[in-house]
This record gives C-alpha cells, structure tokens and sequence, in this order.
C-alpha cells in the first residue's frame, strides 16, 4: 500500500505541476522569453461576451456568383468553338440563368450539339429556332447546377474569409455559415474594426488587362467605345491637397491574367521611395502566362485591376520571366499588409453584404467577468462552508478536490487554447456542483460502512467501492449529453459545453483520485483511529 501510495502521490503532484505550468501565463499576463522558448506559452481565451469585439452577418451575394459561372462559360464556349472552327453570329449571357448562342452555318448544329453534351452537363437547350436561316439556342442552366454553385460561392466566401482572418491575427475567431447563404463571424478582441471590415468584405479580383492605345480615351468617354474595350478608373489621391482625383483608362475587356495564380504575395519596401508595395509570385502555369503577355507587349501598358479599379498601368520594357510580378502605389504598411492578406486568401467568388454588425465593449466583458465570478465564489463559498459543516474533515478535504479541480478545469482551457464565454462561466459553476455531488455519494457510503461497524480503513475501501458506479453513470452520461451539445451546438452552447466537459474529467480525477490518496494517507498510512465524517 506505501508504495502505491507514493506512486498515487507522485502522479497526483505531477497533474498538478503541470496544471499550475499552463496557468501561468494566463495569470501574468506575458510570460518571460525563456518561459516561451521552453515551456507552455498559450493562455486562456476570452470569448466576444467576455472580452468584446466584433458580431457581424454577412450575406453572400450567390447570384453574382451564378453570373459569373455563366460569364466563364461563355469564354470557354468561344474557346472550343473557335478550336472545332464552328463559327458564331451571337454568343452571350442571357439574364440570369442562360446563354444565347446563334450560329453562322446551320451544318455547325450537330457538332455544336456534340460540344454541348460532352462538355456541359449544367446546361440543357431550353429552345431552338433560327435567325434568318441561322439556328439560335438558348442554354438554360438547370436549377441543380444553379443550387450547386450557389452553395460552393457560400462555402468558399466561407474559407476565404476564414484564412483572411486567420493572417489578419484575430485569436479564436467565430466563423460558421447560417441559413440563406449568410455567414456569422464574431471577431473577439478586436482593436481596429473598420479595418478588419475592409478586409472581410474586399472581393479581391485582381484582373490584368492590357491597355487600349490606339483608340482615345476621350473619344471613348463620350460614348464611342470600340467593340470588346471598357473604361475603368484609377484614383489618384493628392499627397498635399488630399483632393482624390480620378483618371479614366481604356482596357481590352479580355482578363489577360487573373489573381487565381497567385501563389504568394509579400509586402516589401521600395529602397529608392521608401514605400511599401506587394511583391507577386505565380505559380507555373500563370508565371508562363505572365512571361507570354509580356514577351508579345513590350512598350505596351499592362493594366493591374483589382476589384474593377485600375491600381497602376505600368508600361512593359521586356519579357518577364520567374513568375513575379509587383503592384505599387501610395500605400501605407497597414494597407499593404491587408492587401497581401486578401490576394494570398484568394478572391471572393461573390461580394458579400453586411447585414448586421455590432460591437460589443470591453467594459460590457468587464462586467460579465465581475458577475460570473462573483456568482462563482457565492456558490463556491456556500458550498465549501456545507461540506465543513456538515462533514467535517472529509468536508475539508472535499473542498480541497473542488480547488483542485477549477484548477485543473482553467489548465484545460489554456492547454486545448480553447475560448472562456459566459455560458463557458456558468458550466464551471455546475461543476462545481458536480464535483460536490461525488463526494457526498462516496461519504454517504463510507457512513454505511462505518455504521456497519467496519474499522475506517474497510469503510473508505469500501465506500469508495460502492460509490464508483453510481459516480461513473452519472457522470459518464453527463459527458455524453456535454458532447453531443459540442459537436452540434453553435457559439454559446459550445463554450458551455467545453467547460462542462472538461470539469467532469476533472471532478472525476479529484473526486476518485485525488481525495482517495487524502484519505489513504490520514487513515492508512497515519492510522487515524476516527474518521471525521
């Protein structure tokens, strides 16, 4: 039993060694340098209720998205009728939900029909007719295809935004999907609001567009703009003055390059201006684009495009090979940094509209924090009183395994980095309930015993025996229900869930383990003769 004993003490003392490790730099605040370098280094996180922050609804425009699909298809359909030589009068979007296409040779249709069936399975061919002598289809989208890529903008808006927020630094962000494409995202702790909107809500369609000079932009602006070209802005903001001005450019219609291949963007710092801009790196594929655009336009100007805005249209003075690309400007750090974040995150497939926001005070968390834990030391100090009332030294020792395991609980939340909410507070509490509850069931039966006459070493045996199965289902049960509420609760069901969790592991290892070795230390290994019960 003594080695035993020493080998239960040694292990308890090791939990809570370790418990009081992760603690501490959610007590102190910052952790000294060696501290990080060697042991533990993550703290407990507030939740938005607790330390405030951001509460915001986003509605993703999906039917943008659709329109998008179907602006995609048109191009490819040009491309493959162009490469099987079917030539087109009409090609084009129709509304939202099809395309027209009307057709030069009526001997084209076959082919044509051919093309639609192996290579677009999300259209049908609502009607045909022809066009003086030219046969005309429209393809219409069918309403599964429709749904599908409704639901793919959501759940890519959905990881877009998480990996902006993720590179933005927010710690423990809420970001799930809600029903009618709207996403729910709660930013804990966050300093600059206006700008983490900016950040979610920028489409970042970064297009490269070559400029149209041998037309006049002037005669354009009137209203005479070439057949494939469009007129887009760039904005000049002056640096004395502050007076924003807007100079109009002349672009192909036809995205030379896009943002889907970008692989990296860095913000570096111009040595001969001393001013931040982002450095671009494409993959393989887009860095052979990139080099091809520029081998076949030197001296001509290669617009950078982002979100419909001209950024800068630099002229191009030889072939860039190596993938790399820079987008310049009168940035500051903070505008630099976000606009990496957003090209490095990937375009929105779809813009999103922000249909509630709310910002929660910190003095708001101040104030929950100071009632929860007051309602947590009046429960906890009822309690503790009871027990020593009513128990004695089994009380005191029962009040001690309840220290013990609010100790291990917070240990818990900083070792699985996971987020304190106000319901995560009101789970502690009942835990503590809990953990009471088990020892009054191991002190009732060790009362039986000892009314049955059994010296106090057989009734702690066998108190603790007979106390263990009712101990273990009802905690055991209570585990099941606190994961289930995990793993389909949202936000506040989740945070209680976590606590509650944890804290009947907790409970369990005090109440079991922990009081046992007490218990087995005063009445066994220092022979008590009475137990004060």
């Amino acid at each position: 039993m003594s080695k035993s004993l020493k080998w239960r003490g040694a292990i308890a003392l090791f939990a809570i060694l370790a418990a009081l490790i992760y603690l501490v730099p959610s007590i102190t605040g910052e952790a000294p340098a060696w501290w990080s370098g060697l042991l533990p280094k993550d703290k407990i996180q507030l939740g938005l209720d607790l330390q405030g922050g951001m509460h915001l609804v986003l509605e993703v425009q999906a039917s943008k998205a659709v329109e998008n699909h179907l602006e995609r298809t048109v191009e490819e359909l040009k491309r493959d009728l162009r490469g099987d030589k079917i030539r087109y009068v009409q090609l084009q979007r129709d509304g939202m939900d099809g395309v027209v296409v009307t057709l030069m040779r009526p001997e084209d249709e076959p082919l044509f029909r051919d093309i639609l069936e192996a290579g677009y399975p999300d259209f049908e061919m609502e009607s045909s007719g022809s066009q003086e002598g030219r046969p005309s289809f429209r393809l219409a989208l069918v309403p599964k295809a429709e749904k599908r890529v409704k639901q793919m903008a959501v759940d890519q808006a959905l990881e877009t935004i998480r990996n902006r927020i993720d590179q933005f630094g927010v710690s423990e962000p809420d970001i799930r999907p809600q029903e009618e494409n709207r996403i729910l995202i709660q930013l804990p702790g966050i300093k600059d609001p206006k700008r983490a909107i900016a950040l979610i809500g920028k489409t970042a369609l970064l297009e490269f567009k070559l400029v149209d000079e041998e037309h006049s932009v002037e005669a354009a602006l009137k209203g005479d703009i070439p057949p494939g070209d469009e007129i887009l802005y760039q904005t000049s903001i002056d640096p004395e003055t502050g007076r924003e001005a807007k100079i109009p450019y002349l672009l192909k219609k036809r995205t030379a390059l896009t943002g889907e291949y970008i692989t990296d963007a860095r913000v570096q710092i111009d040595s001969r201006y001393n001013e931040p801009y982002v450095s671009l790196s494409f993959d393989a594929r887009g860095a052979r684009i990139f080099e091809q655009i520029t081998e076949q336009n030197i001296k001509k100007r290669l617009a950078i495009v982002l979100d419909n805005k001209v950024n800068s249209a630099p002229v191009i003075q030889d072939k860039i090979s190596g993938g790399k690309a820079q987008i310049t400007g009168r940035y500051t750090m903070d505008e630099a940094r976000d606009l990496a974040i957003v090209l490095r995150a990937g375009a929105l497939p779809a813009p999103v509209k922000i249909i509630e926001e709310r910002t929660v005070g910190p003095s708001l968390g101040r104030d929950s924090i100071e009632k929860g834990f007051k309602s947590m030391l009046i429960g906890g100090a009822i309690v503790i009183l009871f027990m020593v009332i009513y128990y004695g030294l089994s009380g005191l020792i029962a009040d001690l395994a309840l220290f013990l395991n609010i100790i291990f609980i917070m240990a818990g939340l900083a070792f699985f980095s996971a987020t304190l909410t106000l319901p995560g507070i009101a789970g502690i509490i009942l835990t503590i309930g809990m953990s009471v509850d088990a020892n009054v069931l191991i002190f009732e039966r060790i009362r039986e015993e000892l009314r049955l006459g059994k010296t106090p070493r057989a009734s702690i045996e066998g108190g603790y025996g007979k106390a263990l199965v009712t101990i273990l289902d009802a905690q055991v049960t209570t585990l099941i229900a606190a994961l289930v509420l995990f793993q389909f609760g949202t936000g506040p069901v989740r945070g209680f869930a976590v606590t509650l969790s944890i804290g009947i592991l907790a409970s369990l290892f005090t109440a079991i383990f922990l009081s046992r070795i007490i218990f087995d230390f005063l009445y066994v290994k220092r022979k008590m003769q009475r137990i004060s019960i």
